[in-house]
């Protein structure tokens, strides 16, 4: 009998071991068991938010624009404390999304042969061809003259045939009401909001002074101002003495100190909070220089941005200086709102 080599029968051996062991069911093979830390359960999630807060910031002297002012001349304060900031090299440059918010109830009827004389100046605000601007009249309500639109011939065809309104001077609704629409327009837009209306306002009821200081807050909208003889109506109270009284304990005491001027003069201290500019008239031509004004320093403004410090919920105080004293007047937005999760 032929003898095989010894290495070639343990291998013989070996495979028929293999072969007798799969003819039975094999156990599934267990995966290795994760470690603690990677246990199944409860994963924990870190979450980040990062919020920019837009500081449009215009800097003059004597009414003229100072220009060439760079970073390392701004100075800017939140709730005190000086912040890294970025100012944008070149002046505002994007388009502009503008809506003209004018009163048509009370005495603003008196002001309707001013207002019918504004729709070319309103191309001061569109010169670059994407900008576009809608009319919003207002008075116990609020009504959409002319959509969102690129031609001058349709805004001053609807301004030459506004209609007088009630006796409203619904001025909070309208701006809640002016930023929603804004706010639905592109972020790359420059949206600013002009406000034409007596000082007080008379009327509102669908949103309270605090409403109406958060949504500012929360938007980059630039409101411009400019108002004519204030009317004897006290603000509409948003809420009775006993909820104040309520008030006065929760709120912040800068929150509280916008309230109370608001109720003296909302039309400035919406324009204040937002950075924007509170002018009167009184004359035609002062009215129609108010205007072009404002245009101009939409476009002339620096663009100051900042990731706060401190992100405790809530209202900010926002304080814009330059590094050295040239002398001149900076507007900038008061204050802005952080709310639970960012902007």
């Amino acid at each position: 009998m032929e003898v095989m080599p010894r290495p070639l029968s343990i291998l013989i051996c070996f495979l028929s071991v293999i072969g007798a062991v799969g003819a039975q069911q094999l156990p599934p093979i267990e995966p290795p068991q994760p470690m603690p830390s990677q246990q199944q359960g409860p994963q924990a999630t870190i979450q980040t938010t990062t919020t920019e807060v837009l500081v449009p910031t215009l800097v003059e002297r004597h009414g003229q624009v100072i220009y060439g002012l760079k970073q390392k001349d701004f100075v800017l304060e939140d709730d005190g404390v000086p912040q890294q900031i970025h100012v944008q090299q070149e002046m505002d440059t994007a388009p502009v999304a503008l809506v003209v918010a004018v009163e048509l109830g009370g005495a603003s009827v008196l002001e309707f042969g001013k207002l019918a004389k504004m729709g070319p100046l309103l191309d001061l605000f569109m010169v670059d061809p994407r900008s576009r601007a809608a009319l919003v009249g207002f008075d116990s309500g609020q009504h959409l003259i002319c959509d969102f639109t690129h031609s001058s011939a349709e805004l001053n065809k609807a301004l030459n045939n506004l209609q007088p309104g009630d006796g409203g001077d619904a001025i909070l609704d309208t701006v809640s009401y002016a930023v929603s629409l804004l706010e639905d327009e592109p972020q790359a837009y420059r949206r600013v909001l002009l406000l034409i209306s007596e000082e007080r306002d008379h009327g509102s009821k669908h949103v309270k002074p605090e409403q109406v200081i958060r949504q500012i807050g929360r938007t980059d909208v630039l409101v411009l101002s400019v108002s004519f003889s204030p009317a004897q109506a006290e603000l509409a109270q948003s809420f009775n003495s006993d909820n104040e009284a309520g008030a006065a304990a929760n709120l912040m005491t800068p929150l509280l100190m916008l309230i109370r001027g608001m109720r003296k003069n909302v039309v400035k201290e919406i324009s204040d909070m937002s950075g924007g500019e509170y002018t009167t008239f009184t004359g035609d031509k002062r009215f129609e220089q108010r205007v072009v004004n404002a245009a101009r320093d939409v476009r002339n403004r620096y663009l100051i941005t900042f990731s706060p410090s401190n992100p405790t919920p809530g209202l900010h105080m926002i304080k814009v200086r330059t590094v050295e004293d040239y002398g001149a007047k900076i507007v900038a937005r008061s204050d802005y709102w952080l709310g639970q999760g960012g902007n």
